[in-house]
């Protein structure tokens, strides 16, 4: 069983005194490691890199089956930033190259390497992994605020990193995408905790796919040709925590495809979190006057002007949104304000000023008293206690 935190050591070699020597006479816990497999031929060893995605790999170049240039190159391809060690005789030299040509941390002699070379090269991969698993962290964080900004129509920041995703890791070799949108209201952990109780190791299935989004949602993109998987884990879930809920978009193509799978799954979300029924239940038109509120959330609408839109008159306007939704268009708008300055405040760290420009509410002296006669609490002091509860 692997231990939790450590780093995932993968070793290829067709000679079975070889392989025995590595798993045995390397301090693996020196380095945070431990070998998950090893296996004797290449076509092997690329089956178990598929099930347990190490992020080191110690191959032997010449191998049955599948030598170790191929294994490397399919390596490279599923996951770049695996570090891979070639393990070569003198007359593999130019196969060596080859595989540093292909990103190969380092090759190594077979008949003559010192133990201390491989140590010295575990210990940089270490280091390496460590800050790269901080550099990860801080860039989901960062994602996660790009998310929340661009879905409630604050910035574009998030759709320069979605096009870098969707041209890099995204996209496997043309092959469409699918969406899902998770929630875990209500199941007592994040989805992320769900994901490590299940142990969820398959291709496809790790991290670097998923962005939260909030305590109790996560978007995750995979590629479509997986969704059985994908369906057969979230129903496992599911049965496990009831409440478990996800909706999907399929067959994403291009990149415009994925933005406006987000908005569309975003939008949905946000009237079943908030009012509680599903956009089918919904008549058209104060559907699409909600998705216009949400749309353009520091436009000042008047339901005049909304009815307009949305081809009814102002008095059949008011009633048939007061009947739907719960509320009249002026309550409506007040609660809208009121959440969307609370995630502003909660999720980003935009001035005040910037706060009340996206809410529709002027300046941010306004804003402030604004949202203290609502709350009870000045703004600064809102965000200082959301701040103090997350850390």
């Amino acid at each position: 069983m692997l231990e939790t935190g450590k780093i995932k050591v993968l070793i290829a070699d067709d000679e079975s005194i070889v392989r025995k020597g590595l798993r045995t006479t390397v301090a693996w816990d020196r380095f945070g490691m431990e070998v998950v497999a090893d296996s004797p031929n290449g076509q092997a060893a690329w089956e178990a890199f598929l099930e347990h995605r190490p992020q080191v790999v110690i191959t032997d170049i010449v191998m049955p089956e599948m030598d170790g240039i191929e294994l490397s190159r399919r390596v490279k391809e599923a996951a770049p930033e695996t570090r891979i060690i070639l393990l070569s005789c003198h007359r593999d030299f130019e196969y060596a190259q080859e595989g540093m040509r292909l990103g190969a941390s380092a090759y190594l002699l077979k008949t003559a390497f010192e133990d201390e070379e491989l140590e010295a090269l575990l210990g940089k991969f270490q280091r390496e992994l460590s800050e790269t698993a901080v550099s990860l962290q801080d860039q989901d964080d960062q994602l996660s605020t790009h998310l929340y900004a661009w879905l409630n129509g604050h910035n574009d920041k998030f759709l320069e990193v979605l096009r870098k995703l969707w041209s890099g890791s995204w996209r496997r070799k043309g092959q469409p995408a699918a969406l899902y949108l998770v929630k875990t209201a209500g199941c007592g952990s994040s989805w992320e905790g769900l994901l490590q109780e299940h142990e969820a190791d398959e291709e496809g299935l790790h991290s670097g796919n998923r962005i939260p989004y909030g305590s109790d949602s996560c978007y995750w993109v995979v590629p479509d040709g997986l969704k059985d998987g994908i369906e057969s884990l979230l129903i496992e879930m599911k049965s496990r925590c009831g409440k478990l809920t996800w909706d999907s978009r399929r067959g994403l193509e291009d990149l415009e495809d994925v933005q406006d799978a987000f908005q569309s799954l975003h939008k949905e979300a946000e009237l079943e979190r908030v009012y509680g029924l599903s956009a089918e239940h919904w008549p058209e038109p104060i559907l699409q006057a909600v998705h216009l509120l949400h749309a353009f959330p520091s436009a000042e609408w008047s339901a005049a002007e909304l009815a307009q839109k949305v081809g009814l008159s102002r008095s059949h306007f008011s009633i048939l949104f007061k009947k739907t939704v719960g509320d009249s268009f002026i309550a409506f708008q007040y609660k809208r304000k009121l959440r969307l300055a609370y995630g502003l405040l909660r999720e980003t760290s935009l001035t005040m000023q910037e706060i009340a420009e996206r809410t529709g509410l002027g300046d941010s002296k306004y804003f402030s008293k604004w949202f203290k006669r609502c709350t009870g609490k000045t703004p600064s002091q809102y965000r200082t206690e959301q701040k103090g509860e997350s850390s």
